[in-house]
């Protein structure tokens, strides 16, 4: 009981620095300008696209500002998304190392583990609040420029308003699961250096090649285990009926990723001095 209590209260702790920091509410301030700038880049456009010009979703963006938010993500989620993430993950423990707040948070009955599963825990918790973020702007700046209504789905099947705003909360949840993977990898670089800045930078870096790889047509055998690949496969859960086929397979490599590189946070982490 007493060790649940401690695990609560150093939950807790984690998430009310997170979320009163100025640069957490900075980063997703700029998160939720994406879809602003580009409802206002539409609307103020006079040449309409041609369906299929652009980015995924961007001609139907004037024909119905629910599908703003889906835009946005599928751009923010090649670079800008991940450079947020990265900050955070980054931060878990390469941050408290340099700000010498590490070893006063073991000081208490709290052990190395539980403690990195409270950061990871957290950084996921931002992860969620940075997609929904992303979702929501999306759809309110759409609804105030653009008409909103039932949402044609790419299988031509028409939905509902209410529906679409399931739709929407079903793809950021998605996007936060597409997220872990990098997290994780983070959160073990982290264990690795006192300077938040190269933890962030290689996390960042990482996200980039494997991106770069998931483009190469030579290396096809080796697109399904990059932790990027399934990012963009969102697109599925705007049929009807939904297809979780890319869900569950984008959820078992995401997991998969966070086994391995926890497990090399853990040991890292385990035998790491602290006071040096």
């Amino acid at each position: 009981m007493f060790a649940k209590s401690l695990s609560m209260s150093l939950m807790l702790s984690e998430l009310r620095v997170m979320f009163t920091r100025r640069r957490t509410w900075a980063m997703l301030a700029a998160v939720a300008l994406i879809p602003i700038l580009l409802a206002f880049a539409v609307a103020l456009t006079a040449e309409e696209l041609a369906p299929g010009e652009g980015p995924p979703f961007l001609s139907q963006v004037t024909q119905n500002g629910l599908f703003t938010g889906f835009t946005a993500t599928l751009l923010a989620l090649p670079l800008f998304l991940p450079l947020t993430i990265a900050v955070v993950a980054g931060d878990t423990i390469a941050g408290e190392a340099s700000l010498g707040t590490l070893r006063y948070l073991l000081i208490a009955p709290v052990g190395r583990l539980r403690l990195l599963v409270v950061k990871y825990i957290g950084t996921i918790v931002f992860a969620l609040a940075a997609t929904f973020t992303l979702m929501i702007a999306g759809g309110i700046i759409g609804a105030i420029l653009f008409p909103i209504g039932p949402v044609t789905l790419l299988s031509g099947d028409e939905i509902s308003l209410a529906e679409s705003i399931g739709r929407m909360a079903i793809v950021s949840f998605y996007t936060t699961v597409s997220m872990t993977g990098i997290l994780a990898i983070g959160l073990f670089i982290s264990t690795l250096t006192t300077v938040p800045v190269g933890a962030m930078a290689a996390t960042v870096v990482l996200t980039g090649v494997s991106q770069i790889l998931d483009n190469l047509p030579q290396l096809s055998w080796l697109h399904e285990w990059l932790f990027t690949h399934y990012w963009l496969d969102f697109a599925d859960i705007l049929r009807q009926p939904i297809e979780l086929g890319s869900f569950a397979s984008n959820a078992l490599l995401q997991l998969g990723y966070v086994a391995v590189f926890g497990a090399l946070a853990y040991s890292r982490f385990s035998t790491k001095d602290i006071l040096s």
